[in-house]
């Protein structure tokens, strides 16, 4: 090889080097960014309107549940098909007086609040699994029943 070849192949080399420790430098200050964003984010959302859960009603479904808890359980907010906050906590007064919920009246349609919906399903809506507080295809099959 010639010398100035050979120059030119090590100054290339370098540059590659250079260039990709750089890449992973920057991609490592980039995943941080995005890290510290996402947990910002993350600490963030609390502070936020709680999540819909319809568990498989349709829009329709979920306001002619909607209407039921309007009715007879203190439901104020929109007729709007979005089974939010205020939804569960007016179907946690109902699920408390008739249906053994003991949790607290707080519109987190979570395992508690799944058992007693269960117990009300198996009553009078063909739910024939267990009383396990999880949302599955046979929960979701009767809670459509009792909406319809």
């Amino acid at each position: 090889m010639r010398p100035n070849a050979l120059g030119r192949i090590i100054v290339g080399l370098t540059a590659v080097v250079g260039l990709a420790a750089g890449t992973v430098a920057t991609a490592g200050t980039g995943f941080a960014a995005t890290a510290t964003t996402a947990r910002t984010t993350a600490v963030a959302q609390p502070a936020a309107v709680a999540a819909t859960q319809n568990f498989g009603l349709t829009t329709a479904e979920a306001k002619n549940v909607q209407d039921f808890l309007a009715y007879s359980w203190g439901y104020n907010g929109a007729i709007d098909g979005q089974l939010g906050t205020n939804s569960w906590k007016a179907f946690q007064r109902c699920l408390a007086t008739y249906w053994g919920y003991t949790g607290d009246i707080d519109g987190d349609p979570g395992p508690n609040t799944i058992k007693a919906l269960q117990r009300l399903l198996k009553d009078s809506y063909g739910y024939t699994g267990e009383i396990d507080g999880i949302a599955g295809s046979g929960t979701r099959a009767a809670f459509k029943r009792f909406a319809a």
